[in-house]
């Protein structure tokens, strides 16, 4: 078309596009100022014509005109910006795809008001705001705490497991951040960790760690226990204190004191949770098994 002159109309009609949008990006600079018919109406030359259709193509791409300036001002090459470009379509559908996973697991799930509010909070945060959530939990619950604290290994445990929603949550994976996100927002279950954290193990030679060695045994006679129906307070129960303990009632107390400082189904619960996000193996909890001993251990007592 060298040589031919469109008139805005024309060439609004070429690109597709409305007349104020030539104007518009006439305007804005992305063309020489094009010449003037004599009755005053903007004539565009083949260039023009060719640059705008560019811009156009580039607009239809997703790119903003800053880019698209900086690309027909020669600052970028073509290169540069589409690898811009790519990385924020790639996180804007990375985005698509978990609201998608959070709208369909609000339909299935009769999700209530309150966890709504959730849904949306999740689905408009970071990654890094979503970790966040947790380091800020983290922090309250073990400020102060020092580091050679008797359940340090419990602040250092919290403080390196990451908690980030996967970019494709499963619908197992969302309803998890749900309730880690009501579990880590409860200063009362800040305050329990806080305190398991500072009590910590405190085993000797002479007593079995119940978060240590013995731990698995006890776990296992546990869970043993509650599929076979043994009553905590019953004969059955007592013979397997004993075996355990022997007679000496004081270490009874002190060993069923010390299995109810760090037993708590809420912070099994956050391990869980944390397990289902990181896409770990699920593990059986032990909860149960322990408050068995504890209650059979005072029940003997």
């Amino acid at each position: 078309m060298t040589g031919t002159v469109l008139t805005i109309g024309e060439l609004a009609a070429r690109l597709g596009v409305p007349v104020r949008t030539v104007r518009f990006w006439s305007d804005e600079g992305l063309v020489d100022p094009p010449a003037r018919s004599a009755g005053g109406y903007r004539l565009y030359d083949a260039a023009a014509v060719a640059r705008l259709d560019l811009v156009c193509t580039l607009r239809e791409l997703g790119l903003g005109l800053p880019a698209i300036r900086e690309l027909l001002a020669r600052r970028r090459t073509v290169a540069d910006v589409a690898a811009e470009h790519m990385r924020a379509l790639d996180a804007e559908i990375r985005l698509l795809r978990l609201r998608r996973t959070l709208l369909r697991f609000v339909a299935a799930a009769g999700t209530t008001t309150e966890e709504m509010g959730i849904v949306h909070e999740l689905a408009t945060l970071s990654a890094r705001e979503r970790q966040q959530l947790i380091d800020e939990f983290v922090g309250r619950a073990f400020e102060g705490v020092p580091e050679d604290a008797p359940g340090a290994g419990i602040a250092a445990g919290m403080r390196t497991l990451p908690a980030e929603l996967p970019d494709e949550p499963t619908p197992d994976q969302v309803g998890a951040w749900l309730e880690l996100a009501r579990l880590v927002a409860d200063p009362a279950f800040a305050d329990r960790v806080r305190e398991m954290a500072l009590a910590g193990p405190g085993a000797t030679p002479e007593e079995p760690d119940p978060l240590g060695a013995h731990a698995g045994r006890m776990v296992s006679l546990g869970r043993r226990a509650l599929a076979d129906g043994v009553d905590p307070g019953s004969p059955e129960a007592e013979a397997l204190v004993a075996e355990w303990l022997g007679e000496d009632a004081g270490r009874r107390r002190q060993l069923a004191d010390r299995l109810a400082t760090f037993t708590d189904a809420r912070v099994e619960r956050y391990w869980q949770l944390l397990g289902i996000l990181n896409g770990c193996p699920p593990f059986e909890p032990s909860v149960p098994a322990v408050e068995w001993w504890t209650a059979a251990l005072r029940g003997a007592d």
